[in-house]
């Protein structure tokens, strides 16, 4: 019993906090040594982030542990880092496909037929990516100083904004599954991030229903969905591996979830009028 409060009480709490910084340390550390974020889905920032700012805003109603505060101020600053770095040495335009070496640009008109409005978080500019997350800050902050008088609508807005933020962070494995998925490949992420996450989901769920202090249920709801996202992550690895993601986008030159490969997917599909160089076909045989 005494070893069981020692870690609930102590080494829980400590390896919450600092669980960003072991998670993407590595991630951002190789993007940078390869000069290359193919592989990488630039929607793990973006949900991360998104989801960090909103339990922030979340904490004057909610009053949860302190140590899940901290973590969100160290979160953001990580993945400020890691979107910087993703964005610095994004692949160049492909000379077959103009932006098709875009990360995570194949999702505009995928094998699951998704395109987002105005191509949101697939700019080519950096700018937008930063103007985003200001504006939703500044809009956090003018509901903030505006609802607060207001003791009953505010407890209602806080629990909203709560449930969407863990909401958004509990979906943080499903757009690296998709790419895995779409490439059949892990290739471009880390087993070291696969590896922080599923430790991190196990301790957060010992934590979650071990600790003395305050965890709302929001916490271990999503935290058990996100559990059950990283676990099928890593049957995905174990399945995939981190090899070529695939012959064609070795041939394009770009990351295994550009839209080379889904142009690759086409080009096999009977009655398709997608055009094959000599190279593919003596790829594909």
């Amino acid at each position: 019993m005494g070893i069981t409060n020692f870690i609930s009480g102590f080494v829980a709490p400590i390896f919450i906090i600092i669980s960003p910084i072991t998670s993407y340390a590595d991630q951002t550390y190789s993007i940078h040594r390869t000069k290359s974020s193919a592989g990488f889905s630039l929607d793990i920032p973006l949900i991360m982030l998104v989801a960090s700012i909103l339990r922030i805003f979340y904490y004057p109603g909610a009053q949860f542990d302190t140590s899940l505060l901290i973590q969100a101020f160290i979160m953001i600053a990580i993945q400020t880092i890691l979107l910087k770095v993703a964005l610095d040495h994004r692949p160049g335009p492909s000379s077959k496909g103009g932006d098709a070496a875009t990360p995570f640009a194949g999702s505009r008109e995928g094998e699951f037929g998704i395109s987002r409005p105005y191509n949101f978080w697939q700019w080519r500019s950096p700018k937008p990516y930063w103007q985003f997350l200001l504006y939703l800050f500044i809009t956090l902050t003018a509901f903030e100083l505006l609802l607060s008088p207001m003791p009953t609508l505010y407890a209602l807005y806080s629990a909203t904004i709560g449930y969407i933020g863990l909401s958004i962070e509990a979906t943080l494995p499903l757009p690296q599954i998709l790419s895995n998925y779409r490439s059949r490949s892990c290739r471009g992420f880390r087993v070291s991030v696969l590896a922080s996450w599923l430790a991190g989901d196990a301790m957060k769920m010992f934590w979650f229903f071990t600790a003395t202090s305050e965890i709302p249920w929001a916490f271990k709801l999503c935290g058990i969905f996100q559990m059950c996202c990283d676990s099928f992550l890593g049957v995905q690895y174990l399945m995939y591996g981190d090899g070529d993601a695939g012959r064609i986008v070795k041939d394009h030159g770009i990351g295994p979830n550009g839209s080379a490969h889904a142009h690759a997917l086409s080009a096999r599909t009977p009655g398709s009028r997608t055009p094959r160089t000599e190279k593919d076909v003596r790829l594909g045989d």
